[in-house]
């Protein structure tokens, strides 16, 4: 009886097996699957690199300064009380809002100067714009340091020849906003200019024809055809560099060290300052979270307006 009940059930399971298999073969030709298993190293190093230690972070942020014990939101409390921490956050947003801004200008009206240029003095153009960008962040800002150096300035020296007296460029604390800015300008500037660049090359030379047969001047055909054409990469540009920006270290400690009077501090290197040096590391954990709804948002702002313009055009 074990035997028929078997040989009645088997050609059912012939069927069902090679129905799985023609099912497990089309989930695995599928573009999407193809893709995703393409991804999944780069996805493993991403959750090891990133989204690990971004739980850890929010796991130091809970914690005492001894690291013995949970103790909620109390750090984030203790940030709100201090004036310090307002300073900050007021600092973090003039220096990264100040410099994406005048890193998308310069990045955009150079790279219409280069446009603009024969096509073979484009390349040396280039590549000579692109040498801040490509130089070690650390090796520029030293260089920078020492063109802003109260003794030995190469700035205050340019100065004295015009009969000019000494700025204190790194000790004044608006001087020495000002100064790192520069530097975060001159450095992230190129790759505005790159990105740009590449955008102008991508629009179709047919509209700017026949905006000249229409009688359009230059301005009116950056206004009308440049601009709505670079929008989406202006977008995503400045979001990438809002986030470099919000996230920098190297100039500020470098330059300043947070100083004078914790006046340039921004989160990254308050964080360094609270975590590492003072040995709190809970508390620099803490600041250092502060960045991710601030950029959080911005992201969404800005892609959602890259994601509406992109179904416009479509």
């Amino acid at each position: 009886m074990v035997e028929a009940t078997q040989s009645a059930y088997a050609p059912a399971l012939t069927s069902v097996i090679p129905w799985r298999r023609g099912r497990i073969a089309r989930v695995l030709r599928r573009r999407s699957t193809i893709a995703f298993f393409m991804c999944l190293p780069l996805l493993t190093v991403i959750g090891g690199l990133v989204v690990y230690p971004a739980l850890y972070a929010i796991n130091l942020a809970t914690l005492n300064k001894a690291m013995t014990k949970h103790i909620g939101f109390d750090n984030f409390a203790f940030l709100f009380t201090r004036e310090t921490f307002w300073m900050v956050v007021s600092q973090s947003a003039i220096f990264a809002l100040t410099a994406v801004f005048f890193k998308a200008l310069i990045g955009l009206i150079t790279a219409h100067l280069v446009n603009n240029l024969p096509a073979k003095g484009q390349r040396k153009w280039r590549g000579m714009l692109l040498v801040p960008w490509v130089m070690p962040l650390s090796l520029s800002t030293l260089g920078w340091w020492w063109m802003f150096d109260p003794t030995y300035s190469a700035f205050n020296w340019l100065l004295a020849l015009f009969g000019i007296g000494k700025v204190a460029w790194l000790s004044d604390p608006y001087w020495a906003r000002f100064s790192v800015i520069l530097d975060n300008v001159w450095y992230g500037a190129p790759f505005f200019l790159i990105m740009y660049l590449a955008a102008l090359r991508s629009v179709p030379t047919d509209l700017y024809e026949a905006a000249s047969i229409d009688g359009a001047n230059a301005w009116q055909k950056f206004v009308h055809i440049t601009l709505p054409m670079m929008q989406s990469i202006i977008s995503i540009t400045v979001l990438f560099s809002l986030i470099v920006t919000f996230a920098n270290f190297d100039i500020i400690w470098v330059m300043t060290q947070g100083g004078p009077r914790d006046m340039t501090h921004i989160f990254a290197t308050w964080a360094f300052k609270l975590g590492i040096q003072s040995g709190d590391i809970p508390l620099g954990a803490s600041v250092s979270l502060f960045m991710f709804p601030i950029l959080g948002i911005s992201a969404i702002f800005i892609l959602r307006g890259v994601a509406k313009r992109s179904r416009e055009m479509q």
